[in-house]
């Protein structure tokens, strides 16, 4: 138990320095701007037109891409609700303001990554039943993620933690519908 909490601790003293570096920095106009605009893609927005633009234009495979997708994002959904309260980590921008990003979080708690999450799941979900458009969906994922970071919502760790939750639900949520 001991070694756990020395570890975590190692842990969270980087995310806390990676934290304050970034809430410092005064990020050039264009970067501002992206980070902001990918963050609230994040919100839902983009996957819901990915969705239906699937339904409409997505071949052969629409049906089982989408439903992939869905129920990947579903299950990330109800995953990160429920590990959330039990965290109990406190916001980035809770501990330290942001020197030019105000956004007002979607819930209480950090750990983890709940955009992270359902971005991986769902880029690699349909990412898998179109493979040439795997890396842009996966590119866009990680973007979605960075912003959070960048935009002061999450730690490091917080997304590193949703990314890898989320690609592999969406993994498993292809085995579903191969």
């Amino acid at each position: 138990m001991a070694v756990a909490r020395a570890l975590w601790g190692f842990i969270e003293q980087r995310d806390l320095r990676l934290m304050r570096r970034l809430h410092r920095w005064r990020a050039p106009r264009p970067v501002r701007i992206l980070m902001l605009m990918m963050s609230r893609l994040g919100n839902g927005w983009l996957w819901y037109s990915l969705g239906i633009f699937i339904l409409i234009c997505g071949g052969h495979d629409r049906y089982r891409a989408f439903f992939a997708g869905a129920l990947s994002a579903l299950v990330a959904i109800l995953i990160f609700r429920r590990l959330k309260p039990l965290s109990h980590r406190r916001r980035p921008c809770e501990i330290e303001p942001h020197c030019w990003a105000v956004i007002t979080p979607p819930d209480r708690f950090s750990f983890p990554s709940g955009h992270a999450m359902t971005s991986f799941a769902i880029a690699v979900a349909v990412g898998s039943f179109y493979p040439q458009c795997q890396p842009c969906l996966l590119a866009v994922a990680a973007l979605i993620a960075i912003s959070r970071i960048i935009v002061g919502m999450h730690f490091l760790t917080d997304v590193i933690v949703g990314a890898l939750l989320g690609a592999i639900l969406g993994y498993l949520s292809v085995l579903v519908f191969i």
